[in-house]
């Protein structure tokens, strides 16, 4: 069959992550720069929440951008899942253009059913907080 069914995040979607992680980063006392990005990388919604340090935009994208593509949390392993030490990390992220790939934590695939529909990037808070703002964002549709 030379076509295949997909499902896709809306806009409406996104914007119910969004808020679900904006409040979370507000239980933390943080502020953050939420991306979401569609399954090819493209951007959907991006808020960078006041007090929010401009880099956190670049950070939070590329994490976003990084979870849609390897459908999987960022972290520090490869695409493949294999443990990379620091040089492997920055190399790969060389490789891959820096705006596509990174090892910092707090990016997460966004999947209905068995089909990765995106990514979500939060950059702001330390890592621990970053990835529970996303899993928050991430329930917020999981459920719906």
């Amino acid at each position: 069959m030379p076509f295949a069914k997909t499902q896709r995040l809306t806009t409406r979607g996104a914007k119910l992550m969004l808020a679900a992680a904006i409040s979370k980063a507000e239980e933390f006392g943080v502020a953050v720069t939420v991306t979401i990005v569609d399954a090819g990388g493209h951007l959907l919604v991006l808020e960078r929440m006041d007090g929010g340090r401009f880099h956190t935009v670049n950070s939070s994208t590329t994490k976003a951008v990084t979870a849609a593509s390897n459908k999987r949390p960022t972290t520090n392993k490869g695409a493949q899942g294999q443990e990379l030490d620091t040089l492997h990390a920055i190399g790969l992220a060389l490789a891959a253009g820096p705006a596509n790939w990174t090892a910092l934590e707090g990016g997460y695939p966004i999947f209905v059913d068995a089909d990765c529909v995106g990514g979500i990037g939060i950059s702001g808070g330390d890592w621990q907080q970053d990835q529970a703002i996303a899993q928050s964002a991430i329930d917020a549709v999981s459920h719906t």
